[in-house]
């Protein structure tokens, strides 16, 4: 059973899916906008002629025309073949069932290409700026690039104000910002491949969904790959595949400064849900060190930084540096209220979650469920990192029915300070290839070595097991649990 934590929430889903209130739980997909027999339809083309009528026989030449002059609530179909153009959308929909819809034509293949074109600060080569009832699908979008600091290539960029905002079955790839870096200093060297960004206050970006989005081969210098930053209330991020990037996968962020009223200033009530993560790492990325590779090892899989009321589930996420950190680098600042059940972390270099402040003076993890989650042989660099890594200020956390099993380095859990506090860890599922005694935790800065000896004087776990998983073909990345198995009813369940 799913918790949802908010209405908010809850109206998401409904939204999203069109179920019934008894059906929130089991959270079908959103489905396809369908349009309506009724709604205006217009045609672009790159043949086209924005003087055309904009008609299936006479249509028009640039998305841009098409934004500024269609009817709000119309469906702007792009016939097929490569845009070298982009577009900037103000002109809001009608309502949530009647949204103004950019595709591609049934069948067809559309790419807006932005090779050549210019950048301009943080800019989008689809751009919605404070616009509402908005979808836009099934597209192809490339080749947006810069080498110039300061400016930010995006693929989609929604920012301001506004609500229903859809962006479906879309494929992001080649975005760069391909500026050299001025020695250790990170900024002004940054891209996104999808980036929603509330602006504004109190106004909201809110009921935003990212569904089934395919994002790969990025240049992100010190941003991300799929980024909702700032005043962002409602949203979800379901189904996408992002994969061989050179920093963080999905970050929900907080305390940035987007908004410019602090109060509003946080990603919140996110559900990010049936993802699939990977190869994502900052070792190529020369924002981290110019000697590439530079071994940084600094870019998670799926990342809250500031973020609150998140429910983080059923994602598959490996060969990432890190696989999901739900922590905070701002002084003051935490993480919280996150729930991170039923996700599958497996081989990814750092560690697989990563929990807490970057250290004692900046931010803290507070008040989140770990659960129903299965770790297997995360920090393959065998830095002792363990499974789960705790950082700094991690408070009144639980951590309950896990599976986690260590790598070659034998570390299951890694905690090196003394300011955590509150935290509850029981009901987990231990195991390491090598012998129960050599089995390694780190609590509060004292190794612990066998499961007996940490449970006793850590006062952790007191009804966990160590016990091998027994998984269906861990060779081949099944960890299913066999039958009969000791960890049935722990770790990743597998949506129905």
């Amino acid at each position: 059973m799913y918790r949802i934590t908010t209405i908010a929430l809850l109206a998401l889903i409904l939204f999203a899916t069109g179920c019934q209130k008894d059906e929130a739980s089991s959270v079908p997909s959103p489905k396809a906008v369908q349009v309506p027999d009724t709604q205006k339809i217009y045609y672009i083309s790159p043949q086209g002629n924005d003087s055309n009528k904009g008609t299936l026989q006479s249509p028009w030449k640039t998305l841009q025309h098409a934004a500024d002059h269609a009817t709000s609530g119309s469906t702007v179909y792009l016939r097929e073949g490569v845009y070298h153009q982009k577009v900037k959308i103000t002109r809001s929909g009608n309502s949530s069932g009647n949204p103004t819809l950019f595709s591609s034509y049934p069948q067809e293949k559309v790419i807006i290409d932005g090779e050549g074109l210019s950048v301009r600060g943080i800019e989008g080569l689809i751009e919605v700026d404070n616009a509402s009832y908005i979808t836009i699908q099934n597209l192809e979008i490339r080749n947006f690039t810069t080498t110039l600091r300061g400016q930010v290539p995006t693929g989609i960029y929604v920012h301001g104000a506004g609500e229903h905002i859809q962006l479906l079955g879309n494929t992001v790839h080649s975005i760069a910002n391909d500026a050299k870096p001025s020695g250790p200093d990170l900024q002004g060297r940054d891209a996104h491949g999808i980036a929603i960004y509330g602006t504004e206050h109190p106004q909201a970006l809110r009921d935003i969904i990212i569904k089934d989005n395919e994002l790969y081969n990025l240049v992100l210098g010190s941003s991300e790959s799929l980024a909702v930053n700032g005043n962002v209330d409602t949203f979800a991020i379901l189904d996408n595949t992002i994969h061989d990037t050179d920093n963080i996968g999905i970050d929900l962020i907080g305390y940035e400064g987007t908004s410019e009223d602090d109060t509003y200033d946080q990603a919140r009530n996110g559900i990010v849900r049936g993802n699939e993560v990977y190869n994502i790492s900052s070792n190529l990325n020369p924002s981290y060190g110019t000697n590439l590779p530079n071994d940084s090892n600094s870019a998670g899989g799926i990342y809250v930084d500031g973020g609150k009321n998140h429910i983080i589930d059923h994602n598959r996420v490996y060969r990432n540096d890190i696989g999901i950190e739900i922590a905070s680098e701002h002084a003051g600042r935490s993480t919280s209220h996150i729930t991170l059940q039923d996700n599958l972390i497996f081989h990814n270099r750092l560690t697989g979650i990563a929990m807490g402040g970057y250290d004692e003076e900046r931010g803290a993890t507070e008040d989140s469920t770990v659960m129903n989650n299965t770790l297997v042989e995360n920090d393959l660099l065998d830095a002792g990192n363990g499974q789960l890594f705790l950082q700094a200020r991690t408070k009144n956390n639980t951590f309950k029915r896990n599976i986690l099993v260590s790598g070659s380095a034998d570390v299951l859990i890694y905690n090196e300070y003394t300011s955590n506090s509150g935290n509850v860890f029981d009901y987990n599922v231990y195991y390491s290839p090598a012998l129960q005694e050599e089995a390694i935790w780190v609590w509060k800065n004292t190794e612990y070595s066998g499961f007996t000896s940490y449970m006793e004087e850590s006062g952790n776990d007191e009804h966990s097991l160590y016990v091998n998983p027994q998984f269906v073909n861990e060779v081949n990345e099944d960890f299913t649990l066999q039958a009969g198995s000791f960890a049935e009813g722990y770790g990743y369940l597998a949506p129905r």
